[in-house]
Order: structure tokens, then sequence, then C-alpha cells
């Protein structure tokens, strides 16, 4: 089916979109904030995604896309750095608005180090696998960068709210790695990843995911003050 990726994208954002508008939340005032952030760290994710796809670490099955293909990616996977983070922030606001989980604050350090450490290990054991060894190192550079250069008190906050979007995760990728259909949209290279796969999901793509939204949450947080 053709509109597959498109309808998945649609299915994730709409419910979180309507509720912007929710007059005890208002995010959609901060939508400026949010475009700008996600552009920003669209542009190197979109530039991984191309190169990945050119050197053939991932494809895309085009029978589930509308057909549009922008620098080897389907339209669909441009939305994707709009849309996943989109429902991902408006989550973590919300969250973020009406319980208090500052007390959080203070595992920033342990969640680092042992991710710092697990990232390193990862990119050392297994640095002829492209997609695993680039996504540690992202991973671990960002988390750097956010805890001791930007010096940010809510990683421990976004992890758990990451934790809690997995929900939401396990179906959006299931269907884009196979889960229910008859061939995946996404498609891999066994020879560019771990092979661990929860489902159908490599987890490579758990942790890209994590990534992508501790730095669109953190230019959210510049360019909306909150």
């Amino acid at each position: 089916m053709t509109y597959t990726y498109s309808l998945i994208l649609f299915f994730a954002v709409i419910i979180c979109f309507i509720a912007s508008f929710d007059k005890r939340i208002l995010f959609n005032l901060y939508f400026g904030a949010f475009i700008k952030a996600a552009i920003i760290v669209a542009i190197p994710f979109i530039a991984w995604d191309v190169w990945f796809t050119y050197k053939g670490v991932w494809w895309f099955n085009t029978a589930y896309t509308v057909g549009i293909v922008i620098a080897g990616l389907p339209i669909e996977e441009w939305l994707f750095f709009i849309c996943i983070p989109f429902s991902c922030v408006f989550t973590y606001f919300c969250i973020d608005k009406f319980f208090k989980l500052d007390w959080l604050n203070g595992f920033n350090n342990v969640i680092v180090f042992i991710s710092v450490i697990i990232c390193s290990v990862v990119a050392l054991l297994h640095y002829t696998k492209i997609y695993t060894l680039v996504t540690a190192i992202a991973t671990l550079a960002t988390l750097v960068f956010l805890h001791f250069i930007a010096r940010v008190n809510w990683i421990s906050k976004a992890s758990l709210v990451f934790t809690i979007l997995m929900l939401g995760f396990f179906p959006v990728n299931g269907l884009l790695t196979g889960s229910g259909l008859n061939a995946p949209i996404v498609n891999y290279n066994p020879n560019d990843f771990l092979g661990i796969r929860m489902l159908t999901i490599p987890i490579e793509d758990a942790v890209y995911g994590y990534t992508q939204f501790l730095l669109v949450l953190y230019f959210f947080k510049k360019f909306s003050s909150t």
C-alpha cells in the first residue's frame, strides 16, 4: 500500500497535534520553537540518512511510499524528522508541565556515566559495523556535550520520558521494520549492525531515536526558554 509510511506518520502525530491546542497545554504557542529545533537537528540526521542509504546500510521499500524521492530518501523519511520529534517533545512538555520530576536531576551523573561507558565499549568492540559505530559515537558525543559543556540538568527526566515513549516507539518502528507487514518498509544490511532486534527493530534504532530526542529537546528549550 503506497500510503503505509504516510499513515504511520499521520497516526504517530495527529493526537499530539490536536492536543497541542488544549487550553491546559497550549503547546501550539511553541510550534515555532519546535520547528526551528527540529530542522537544526534534522540537518545532520538527514545527511546521515542519505549517506547510509547511498552506502546500502539501509534502504526503503518503495511499495509502501508515495514515490516522491529526494536525495535518495522517500518524502516520508524527510517528514519523519518532524513528525516523530514533535510527538516526543510534546510528550516531554506535558509530563514536565503536569508532574514534578525535578528529583530525577540527581541521577544525571549516573545515567551519563553508564551511557558513555556502554557507548564507548560498543564502539570499540564493533567498529566494523557502521550503523552501530556511528550511533554509539553520536550518542556518546551528545551526552558529553549536554552534560559537560551545555550543563543541562534534565537528562534523567528526558531519559524517563523516552522510556515512556517506547510504548509508541514499538508500534511505529515495528511497522517500519516489518511487524504486521508483508515486508519491511526499512531494510538493514545485516553486516552493518549488531543484529540484536527488539521484535523486528534493531536496537540501534532505539539509541538513534534517543539521541535525536535529546538534541531536539535541547534546541527546543533554547528557543522556547522552557
